[in-house]
C-alpha cells in the first residue's frame, strides 16, 4: 500500500519558504513607488530659483501660505480669501508653538500681492515669515528649501 503508518522515516522540515515573502515585499515596493508621487503635499506652484543653503526642518509640521500664478490664497491646501486670511490665520497660530510661516509664492505672481500677503500675515501677529524658494537645478531635480528668516 502507498501509505505506511508505521514508517518512521518522516523528518520535519524546519525550513521557512521565502519566495511568498518575497513576492509580497516587490507587490508592496511597487505600490508604494507609485503612490509616494501623489502623497506631495501643499499646492504646486513655480517657485523662484536662488543659490541658498536650505534651512533644518523643525519637528512641528511647518504653516504654509501660498500664493498661486492664479492669485488663489491658500493655507496649507485650503483656499482662503486674501480679506479673510488674517481671520484664519490668528486661530491657527495660537494653537502653535512655532509661531514661523513660510510663504510659497509663484514666480510670476505681481510683487505687490506678495507684499500684500506678507504685511496681513504680519498683522495677524507673526512676524517670523520664511520665503520658500528652490535651488538652481542640479542634477536635473530641484532642491526645494526655505530662506532665512
Amino acid at each position: 500500500m502507498a501509505f505506511d503508518m508505521n514508517n518512521d522515516d518522516d523528518e520535519v522540515i524546519a525550513s521557512i519558504n521565502v519566495t511568498p515573502l518575497v513576492d509580497v515585499m516587490l507587490v508592496l515596493l511597487i505600490i508604494f513607488m507609485v503612490a509616494a508621487p501623489m502623497l506631495h503635499q501643499g499646492v504646486e506652484v513655480a517657485l523662484p530659483q536662488v543659490a541658498n543653503d536650505p534651512l533644518p526642518m523643525r519637528d512641528e509640521d511647518p504653516m504654509v501660505v501660498t500664493v498661486t500664478k492664479n492669485q488663489l490664497v491658500y493655507i496649507k491646501d485650503n483656499p482662503v480669501q486674501p480679506s479673510q486670511l488674517s481671520e484664519t490665520l490668528l486661530p491657527l497660530m495660537e494653537s502653535r508653538q512655532d509661531q514661523a510661516v513660510f510663504l510659497k509664492a509663484d514666480k510670476d505672481v505681481p510683487y505687490g500681492l506678495v507684499l500684500e500677503v506678507i504685511d496681513i500675515i504680519n498683522r495677524a501677529g507673526t512676524f517670523r515669515i520664511g520665503l520658500v524658494t528652490e535651488t538652481p537645478l542640479k542634477g536635473g531635480v530641484p532642491n526645494t528649501h526655505q530662506s532665512r528668516d
